[in-house]
């Protein structure tokens, strides 16, 4: 019997194995929309830019849509590899990292939106960019939300007991809110809804982020170098031609 040569018996091994799977990233978001970024169906420019970021490290990404509270209690049980799309607290360190540690890389963010003030259609309530004027009540804002720090080092009163945009909307209507802090494009969303009439959305924003993808400890101890790839590349596609005629199509400007 002809016997096979070593080193083509080693190539015949390896071609008979399977391929190797794609490395699986298991990242949670909030269950609800913020248009253009993302939606709870798994629409929006976050997938987009995550879905491009698959594709060029041959990573699966496993989404999972809950509750934000919830998100980031599965962050920081390990529950979950990763959550998008987390403004910088300092305290959220607890839960995972950053791109960049305790002073977050912003040119690795996965993109920048702002909190605006609303309020309902005639009232005196201000917002001058450092303060605010005419307040008769409690701001509003979603439970969980970086801007609810903001609010607070302002010393005023403060209301958490929302979970969506329209639910503080509806809040503000009812004389329940004296203000709402929202984000820049639930704002934008709410402007552009049956509510809109009853609405005044005020110019100046209380504050602008830049929004990361976080990554859990567990990600960080046992794939660090997987995890900084990850971060590298929303960087590069973030900056890419391809992304960034999907945010124009979207109407971001930067």
């Amino acid at each position: 019997m002809t016997s096979i040569p070593r080193h083509l018996a080693c190539l015949l091994l390896v071609l008979s194995l399977p391929a190797s799977a794609a490395e699986t990233v298991r990242l949670c978001f909030e269950a609800q929309d913020v248009r253009p970024w993302r939606t709870e169906q798994g629409g929006g420019l976050n997938f987009e830019l995550l879905k491009m970021v698959g594709q060029r490290l041959d990573v699966r990404f496993d989404f999972q849509s809950i509750p934000w509270k919830r998100c980031l209690a599965q962050l920081k049980d390990n529950a979950v590899d990763g959550a998008f799309a987390v403004s910088y607290k300092p305290d959220r360190r607890e839960l995972g990292e950053y791109p960049g540690g305790e002073r977050p890389d912003a040119g690795k963010r996965m993109h920048t939106d702002t909190y605006m003030v609303l309020r309902r259609k005639g009232s005196r309530v201000d917002w001058d960019g450092k303060r605010f004027r005419n307040l008769d009540g409690a701001v509003g804002f979603q439970l969980g939300y970086s801007v609810g720090d903001v609010l607070r080092a302002q010393r005023v009163e403060v209301d958490e007991g929302s979970q969506r945009a329209d639910e503080l909307a509806r809040k503000l209507i009812a004389g329940r809110l004296a203000a709402a802090a929202v984000g820049g494009s639930d704002a934008a969303t709410l402007m552009r809804g049956p509510l809109a009439p009853r609405l005044e959305l005020l110019p100046i924003p209380i504050v602008e982020k830049p929004y990361f993808l976080i990554l859990s400890h567990a990600m960080l101890a046992q794939r660090p170098q997987l995890a900084q790839r990850i971060w590298d590349e929303i960087e590069t596609t973030r900056n890419g031609a391809a992304y960034r005629k999907l945010e124009q199509a979207q109407g971001v400007r930067h």
